[in-house]
């Protein structure tokens, strides 16, 4: 046997590769419009698939959305009308900038400090340490 026919044979007998897939969705937002207001009533699911406080949400939203936001119990309510496609596309971005890791691209991230407008986040899965802009 020749060395292409000792290495078909080779990767014939190898298992195949699986294609790993995360269980992870970026959760969408439970939202209804109240006159001049938009009430998000799921911020409380939101903050913990991001593991992130509410008010780092808030802020993040507030910025994005150029309105003010108040924060109640379990709700989120953001002084402006806001179609649930514009919410869930700036969470989405949310999800994509500040949680999910740009190395492995798991969510098991944490902030790790706040610099001069800048903010460290470092993965618990690959150890990745990145530094991105502050909301």
């Amino acid at each position: 046997m020749d060395y292409n026919e000792l290495l078909d044979k080779a990767f014939s007998e190898l298992p195949a590769l699986s294609v790993e897939k995360s269980d992870f969705t970026v959760p969408e937002a439970d939202s209804l419009v109240q006159g001049g207001k938009t009430i998000l009533k799921n911020i409380d699911q939101i903050a913990d698939k991001a593991r992130r406080s509410k008010d780092e949400i808030a802020k993040y939203l507030t910025k994005e959305l150029a309105a003010p936001v108040s924060l109640y119990e379990h709700t989120m309510e953001i002084s402006a009308r806001v179609q649930s496609a514009e919410l869930n596309s700036k969470i989405r971005r949310f999800f994509e900038m500040y949680v999910i890791c740009k190395e492995c691209h798991k969510p098991d991230t944490h902030i790790e400090g706040r610099e001069r407008g800048y903010v460290t986040i470092s993965c618990e899965a690959c150890g990745a340490r990145y530094t991105i802009k502050s909301y």
